[in-house]
């Protein structure tokens, strides 16, 4: 049992330091969610049962104007699913990684965010520490920190007396600084261009409020036909 504790500690040890920049950015970008509900008119409970049993930032800022507007699930599912939909594509990555990882595999499915992913499929995991521990660690702690933060920006939206004014727009701005990292990262902006125009042209035939679903539809099904040129033309850019 000693020896149980010690590698647990170990592998807890060992998770923690790749944690520290997701901590900063998650508690930022979770305590202004949880003010963004509350500005919203929803109580703290709000933020913090959606983070803890949702865990997906960026449908948790889509769900408010959801929860705002009439109800409509199908436009639920198929928002969550289009947003989302990269995750099918992380969990056939980690098939191999979780497959002995026993109790565990459940909550490391469900926990799996952007960060965690990153974290455990890259990570060099020192040879004395139980890999099944240190990604269930990495998991915990990022599912911890977004909650930690939604739920206190619930609670203390209430109580800060400043003009919030605007304070919808982060969701926007996350989206543009994803998209600024992702096109400093790439060597050819072809995806990149693809997806501002068919948007655009989305946005033109269907208008400001219909156009989402339809312009990821379009992107999704454009990018998977050109799939193979795309992938032969960055290949020779890199080369």
């Amino acid at each position: 049992m000693e020896g149980k504790k010690k590698r647990i500690l170990r592998a807890f040890r060992a998770a923690f330091p790749y944690t520290i920049p997701i901590f900063a950015g998650f508690w930022f970008v979770g305590l202004t969610y949880g003010i963004y509900m509350n500005v919203s008119g929803f109580s703290f409970w709000y933020p913090m049962i959606m983070s803890l049993t949702i865990f997906a930032g960026s449908i948790e800022f889509v769900v408010v104007n959801m929860l705002l507007g009439a109800f409509n699930p199908l436009q639920a599912l198929v928002m969550t699913l289009m947003i989302n939909a990269r995750h099918l594509f992380y969990g056939i990555s980690m098939l191999d990684k979780y497959r002995n990882t026993g109790w565990k595999k459940g909550f490391l499915i469900f926990g799996m965010c952007d960060e965690s992913f990153t974290i455990n499929y890259t990570a060099k995991i020192p040879e004395d520490v139980d890999e099944g521990w240190f990604m269930f660690f990495v998991t915990l702690l990022n599912y911890l920190y977004w909650f930690s933060g939604a739920t206190l920006g619930g609670i203390f939206g209430s109580l800060l007396k400043f003009n919030t004014e605007g304070l919808d727009f982060v969701m926007t701005a996350m989206f543009v600084v994803i998209f600024m990292e992702q096109w400093l990262k790439e060597k050819n902006h072809v995806s990149s261009l693809l997806g501002l125009g068919l948007s655009l042209l989305c946005l033109l035939a269907f208008g400001a409020e219909n156009f989402m679903i339809p312009a990821m539809l379009a992107i999704i099904s454009v990018l998977t036909l050109l799939r193979k040129p795309i992938e032969k033309e960055s290949e020779e850019v890199c080369q």
